[in-house]
């Protein structure tokens, strides 16, 4: 049977969206992939009876929980009081082993700990502490009601490094031989509307019972996402590769890519394989593209060259744009583009050139050319 999990997200500042909750998303993914069904996402400020009544509510319906944030030295720092209370009142006392560590933690970068540190090293009588090694706030595990919680720093960096290192080898044990197998399978694709690809896909489920269908709009991009569990993980891969077959299938040519990759980097790879090169001249967009394009890790290989040309001066003086086409068309017309895109290819010397001009907004459009 597939252990339930949720996700206990504290803190003021993500509650007011002063901080995106970024720690959510990677826990949830990582549990999923564990063979965990993740059923709620939960998120409580800086309160001391809010915190205990989340967390017994919590310890109610779930099998494990993963808390992040509120384990600092300062006094908004709940979280660890309120589990001790959540898990019926349990004293706070001083683990000389957690507290062994953080003054490591502290002689190791030559700095001296202050005694509101020494805070951290009080946690719940018989929790199950849980090492930091890029940090100062040990984690622990405690269990409250039916399911076991695992408290982790809020900082991102700290997290990963204790989810992965503690946390989930601690939850494969509990699974035992009953883990299952969660597969997750993302295929970008380009040119339909969401509405348009569901449609397009919408007897998925009735094909391959198993596996559920969800979609996302990343733009420019939607993106089919297939997801599936089972305790057979060769089962599980061949039914993943099936259907991804059956879906690209359906949707063709206007797929981009079976492994998620967004456009960019699928773009990256077929210049890359063909020995192909490519230049960028935007006026619109404000070197966007460009933006994109060198966000893939290797662009050196086939990006040669950007400009950002908004002033007609620009255009004329560096793109080779004609006078006369501008005068006759405008800055923003397909003649204009296309003599950019010659001009920039030429400049750098590349295979291909790509260029833009528009009218951005929400000020300067006209009846004749709208933004």
């Amino acid at each position: 049977m597939t252990m339930i999990a949720e996700i206990l997200c504290t803190g003021d500042e993500v509650r007011s969206g002063a901080l995106v909750d970024s720690n959510s998303a990677h826990i949830s993914q990582k549990l999923e992939e564990a063979g965990l069904e993740v059923t709620r996402h939960t998120c409580v400020g800086d309160n001391l009876e809010t915190l205990e009544a989340v967390m017994k509510e919590i310890g109610n319906r779930a099998d494990i929980a993963v808390a992040t944030g509120g384990l600092g030295p300062t006094t908004d720092d709940l979280t660890t009081e309120a589990a001790a209370k959540a898990a019926g009142g349990l004293k706070l006392i001083l683990d000389e082993r957690a507290l062994g560590e953080i003054e490591a933690f502290f002689n190791g970068r030559k700095r001296v700990m202050t005694p509101s540190n020494r805070k951290q090293a009080m946690l719940p009588q018989g929790a199950d502490i849980l090492y930091n090694p890029v940090g100062t706030a040990p984690g622990f595990g405690l269990k409250i009601g039916k399911c076991l919680f695992f408290f982790l720093p809020g900082v991102p960096y700290e997290m990963k490094k204790m989810l992965s290192d503690q946390v989930l080898p601690r939850i494969e044990k509990l699974q035992g031989r009953n883990r299952s197998f969660c597969k997750t399978r993302t295929i970008s694709t380009f040119g339909l509307t969401e509405s348009g690809v569901g449609e397009t896909v919408a007897d998925l489920s009735e094909k391959f019972p198993g596996i559920r269908l969800g979609l996302r709009a990343n733009f420019p991009e939607i993106q089919i996402k297939l997801y599936a569990a089972a305790q057979d993980e060769t089962w599980l891969d061949a039914q993943i590769e099936k259907a991804s077959a059956w879906v690209s299938e359906k949707i063709g040519h206007r797929v981009i890519s079976l492994e998620g990759h967004p456009m960019e980097a699928a773009v990256g790879n077929l210049l890359r394989q063909r020995g192909e090169t490519l230049a960028v001249a935007e006026s619109c967009t404000g070197g966007l593209i460009s933006h994109w394009l060198t966000n893939v890790s290797g662009s050196s290989d086939y990006f040669l060259f950007s400009a950002v040309s908004y002033s007609n001066e620009s255009k004329m003086k560096v793109l080779g744009v004609s006078q006369e086409t501008l005068e006759q068309y405008g800055a923003v017309h397909e003649e204009t583009a296309k003599e950019m895109a010659e001009g920039v290819r030429r400049l750098a010397g590349a295979t291909y050139g790509i260029a833009t001009s528009g009218i951005a907004g929400p000020t300067g459009g006209t009846d004749e050319k709208p933004v």
